[in-house]
């Protein structure tokens, strides 16, 4: 102790440093109480500004991952529509393909309502409904015994699925500074849906049974409705009520001519989808017999194509974003009709690489359609158009998911890959229609 003593009389001078710079050897520095306080406090502030945006790409993740949902149960009756027609005492898979057809009329039907519930009732509350009752849907279709039964829940099914495009996407875009990126995004998740479905359907097949392909991801559509009902936070008001401008105004006649337009291309779109996404599995096991025929693995040669095509989506989106609309969709279109032409001659891999070619401008020509009703139409009342122009376009190119199989069964492949054809050729006559953005005028 005296030792210590003298050492701080001999040194007063650099002892007092250290006490006015809080550092007496090892001691940690002395903070002052205020300066603590301030820096707790800005670390809440921090916490608090940052919660909204963990929030908000919380959301996002659930309303893309419900368009991954959307795609995948609407196709996993195409997919394992040969083993489901096996069981039901079918002697050929085109039989039983009508019967899924209800499905799809309500999936176009369903949108007129759903989408003016998203607009005056909630978006929310909507979504909610599409989780619970296309899970609940999927889970009765796993019980069915007969074809008839099959057909019933099926249709159910797509009326739930009819809510999520006039409402959550109009959801997902609604604050989004750069919507074509957004979209790109979306369509992406959607797809791979597609690629989800070709792959796990085929594997839950060949293990389990068709029945599993509905049950197991009916149950994880109730479980992301449960989280969506956790994290997203509830509607200060309906979507009707707000006064958000859209970002092109147009004249009422250039507005009905939009209107005409995206209309008439997601008829056609719409009709190329589903010919393609219902029918590729069958095409597959017919053009790869004695190449490939292990359907587990044909499924996942179906899944890389879908998975590989859906990045169009994206690169389509930011394009959407740069670029006028009208020759980017023209481009697009009118490369589908040389690859739909080589693909109905086309056998074993090189049909699968055209296949592919084919699969990302299909996959790349979707976007359009909802990039128009961002630019074009009011927030305050898009679900409702997207709606209208769901119910005729999806109501219309519901009819392929009925004739797939009566035209190969009484034709081939071939024949519907040049019809198919003929199809994009009156895409590209339609878009051709729209208004340029000169003729639009931007604000």
């Amino acid at each position: 102790m005296d030792r210590l003593s003298r050492a701080i009389a001999g040194r007063p001078g650099a002892m007092a440093r250290r006490l006015r710079t809080g550092n007496c050897g090892t001691l940690p520095p002395m903070v002052p109480p205020d300066a603590a306080a301030d820096a707790e406090r800005a670390r809440v502030r921090t916490d608090v500004a940052a919660a909204p945006q963990r929030t908000a790409r919380g959301v996002a993740l659930l309303l893309n991952l419900g368009h991954a949902v959307d795609h995948m149960f609407l196709l996993i009756f195409a997919t394992a529509v040969g083993s489901i027609a096996a069981e039901f005492g079918f002697a050929r898979w085109e039989d039983l393909m009508p019967y899924g057809v209800g499905a799809f009329v309500l999936f176009g039907l369903g949108s007129l309502p759903s989408g003016r519930l998203g607009d005056l009732w909630g978006r929310r509350r909507m979504m909610l409904m599409f989780f619970f009752g296309i899970g609940a849907s999927a889970l009765l279709a796993a019980l069915t015994r007969n074809a008839w039964e099959l057909a019933a829940a099926l249709t159910l099914l797509g009326a739930f699925a009819s809510i999520y495009h006039p409402v959550g996407i109009p959801m997902l875009v609604q604050r989004a500074p750069n919507p074509g990126a957004v979209i790109g995004i979306n369509g992406l998740a959607g797809n791979l849906g597609i690629a989800v479905a070709a792959l796990s359907t085929g594997f839950m097949v060949q293990w389990f049974g068709w029945r599993a392909a509905f049950a197991i991801p009916g149950l994880l559509a109730i479980g992301a409705g449960l989280l969506f009902a956790r994290i997203c936070p509830h509607e200060t008001e309906a979507p009707a009520r707000r006064t958000t401008p859209a970002r092109v105004r147009l004249t009422p006649a250039l507005m009905a001519r939009v209107f005409v337009v995206m209309t008439g291309a997601s008829v056609t779109v719409g009709l190329l989808f589903n010919f393609t996404t219902n029918g590729n599995a069958q095409l597959l096991n017919e053009r790869f017999r004695g190449v490939v025929e292990d359907p587990a693995l044909l499924g996942t040669m179906l899944a890389a194509v879908y998975a590989v095509a859906s990045l169009a989506q994206v690169v389509v989106g930011r394009l959407i974003d740069r670029l006028p609309l009208k020759p980017l969709y023209l481009g697009i279109a009118l490369a589908q009709m040389p690859l739909l032409a080589l693909a109905a001659q086309a056998q074993g891999w090189w049909l699968l690489v055209l296949l592919l070619g084919v699969m990302i401008f299909i996959f790349g020509s979707i976007p359009f359609t909802d990039a128009m009703i961002v630019r074009y139409v009011d927030d305050r009342i898009r679900s409702r158009v997207a709606g209208a122009r769901l119910t005729v376009s999806i109501g219309i190119s519901s009819l392929a998911v009925w004739l797939l199989g009566p035209v190969v069964k009484a034709s081939s492949f071939a024949a519907l890959l040049w019809g198919m054809a003929l199809i994009a050729a009156c895409t590209v006559a339609v878009v051709a229609w729209l208004p340029s953005e000169k003729d639009a005028g931007a604000t």
